[in-house]
């Protein structure tokens, strides 16, 4: 029995030097209070504590949080109601700050997160608030931030999550925008045929224009057949003359040189008017030269004996 009792007190001894020593995880603050005051903020380590007056008052997460809030009712500027939902993202930067700033925190941050919304969307009407979500996180961030800087908490961002118009707004804007795909989908139809009209158009201009060209090349190609067929023509016609010339001139320069004056020359036109006489005319008028063809024939044939 007698030594039951040391041994009591040394296991006492033992189990408050061991719920003295604290180990603070990784993102962890603890904040500690000496006999009811604010003594200390241990940060990752191994720390110890004074038995009986020190305690650990609160432990601080030190992570980037999220705070999802139910959805509030809101009224815009031209006096729709509609229930928004908002997501808080906060990290705590203090946490004494944190532990003795403010009595409930996160129902402070929900409460504050409310009341910004309401007076952001009061200055925006429906149209604006379902179009302007970016404007409206970056003043309620803003405002947030602000307002929880004393409390040792950093708002990093806010997002509106979800916007929730009043039923007959929702059915409105289902047919509004009903109507304006239909409006749309009549415009694409009708630029549609428009450009169709106008390319048809185009393709029948185009045709008509080379079927002109093509008519003017043919009658082009015609006129300049014709006209080599007219030159060679004409060139024929002149070349045969030529060669009855040559042949007459030829014919006169040999009866020249076979020294055939007079006589041969009466002669050729007694056979002129031997061809002439050989006709349908019913009458010949004879010239006087004739007379003396008769014997100029008489002496040639006596002549070719």
């Amino acid at each position: 029995m007698e030594y039951i009792v040391p041994i009591l007190i040394g296991v006492i001894i033992i189990g408050i030097i061991i719920s003295c020593i604290k180990i603070v995880p990784q993102a962890q603050a603890f904040v500690v209070e000496r006999l009811g005051a604010y003594q200390a903020t241990w940060n990752v380590g191994l720390h110890f504590k004074m038995p009986v007056i020190d305690r650990v008052s609160k432990r601080v997460l030190l992570k980037e949080q999220v705070a999802d809030f139910p959805p509030q009712p809101v009224i815009t500027k031209d006096n729709v109601t509609m229930q928004i939902d908002t997501v808080v993202f906060f990290q705590i930067t203090d946490p004494k700050l944190f532990t003795y700033g403010v009595e409930a925190p996160m129902l402070a941050i929900e409460n504050l997160t409310a009341t910004t919304l309401r007076n952001v969307i009061g200055d925006l009407e429906l149209d604006q608030t379902l179009t302007s979500r970016e404007t409206i996180n970056a003043k309620m961030r803003a405002t947030l931030d602000e307002a929880t800087d004393p409390w040792g908490i950093k708002v990093n961002r806010v997002e509106l999550k979800n916007i929730m118009p009043p039923t007959a707004i929702r059915d409105a804007m289902e047919k509004q925008m009903k109507a304006e795909r239909e409006r749309r989908e009549a415009i694409l139809k009708a630029e549609g045929e428009k450009k169709s009209t106008i390319l048809v158009a185009e393709g029948k201009k185009e045709s008509a224009i080379l079927e002109a060209e093509a008519e003017k090349q043919a009658a082009i190609l015609r006129a300049e057949a014709q006209k080599e067929k007219m030159i060679r023509e004409a060139e024929g016609e002149a070349e045969a003359i030529l060669k009855v010339q040559q042949a007459t001139a030829n014919g006169l320069r040999m009866i020249k040189e076979a020294g055939a004056d007079e006589a041969v020359l009466k002669l050729r036109s007694y056979e002129a008017f031997e061809k002439a006489a050989n006709g349908t005319a019913t009458k010949l008028i004879i010239p006087s030269e004739i007379a003396g063809i008769t014997g100029v024939a008489a002496s040639v044939k006596e002549a070719l004996k």
